[in-house]
């Protein structure tokens, strides 16, 4: 279950997954009424710098900056050092330990998550690189050396945050993708491989959720936050 004091308009975290700046000003123009926290990944952030950031902090709305950083720990740590005053609220950094210790020499009230296995990952990909460990037990190691190392919270799927929740207690913040909004069924578009629903999410464990497609591409996304917001509040009872 998960435990901290969420607002329900910053439980779905909207990934603002579209090609420029102005498709992504339309996308919150049209949900901000029941949303306060997008995500801006490395597509939108290439397509137009700081400018899709800057616009929905002065909008008042909080920012998931999901670049991934994955370099040598130096060139982290000053990436790291250009954002943390943008007013972002949180960024995703790739959970090796240099990284990490990198990105946290200069993340100042930045909120930093690691992230563990991108959740398009599946069993069959880790045994493909020769890895003989389950994805749950990378992700947990992962987890606990981002915790231990002074990470604010991690990126996982639902389907490993119950363990996570249950093994490394209350004060990681878990953030979920690859959240579907009916059964976890999959069409032959979706590059996902580990989903679930938005309240199932919540009630294994996690904290938030990031969703794209799902709303983005929906008729009606005012109709699909709803729904997931009402399986939210179910599931925390």
């Amino acid at each position: 279950m998960a435990v901290k004091d969420i607002d329900l308009r910053d439980r779905i975290i909207l990934a603002l997954d579209v090609e420029t700046p102005a498709q992504a000003r339309e996308l919150v123009k049209k949900t901000e009424a029941r949303l306060g926290f997008y995500k801006v990944g490395l597509q939108l952030f290439m397509a137009g710098w700081f400018e899709t950031v800057d616009w929905l902090v002065d909008r008042g709305h909080k920012v998931m900056l999901d670049l991934k950083f994955f370099d040598i720990p130096e060139t982290v740590k000053l990436a790291v050092a250009q954002i943390r005053d943008r007013g972002v609220s949180l960024a995703t950094i790739h959970g090796n330990d240099a990284i990490i210790r990198g990105a946290l020499e200069e993340k100042g009230d930045l909120k930093l998550l690691a992230v563990t296995v991108l959740t398009s990952f599946g069993e069959n990909d880790l045994r493909a690189m020769g890895m003989t460990q389950s994805i749950e037990d990378l992700v947990l190691y992962r987890a606990r050396r981002a915790l231990e190392l002074g990470c604010d919270g991690v990126v996982s799927s639902g389907l490993e945050a119950a363990r996570l929740r249950r093994e490394l207690g209350g004060k990681l913040l878990l953030v979920t993708p690859g959240i579907r909004p009916g059964a976890n069924v999959m069409d032959d578009s979706d590059d996902q491989t580990r989903i679930m629903t938005a309240g199932r999410a919540l009630a294994n464990g996690a904290d938030q959720v990031v969703v794209g497609r799902p709303i983005s591409r929906a008729s009606d996304p005012i109709a699909v936050i709803e729904a997931m917001q009402a399986d939210i509040v179910k599931s925390l009872g």
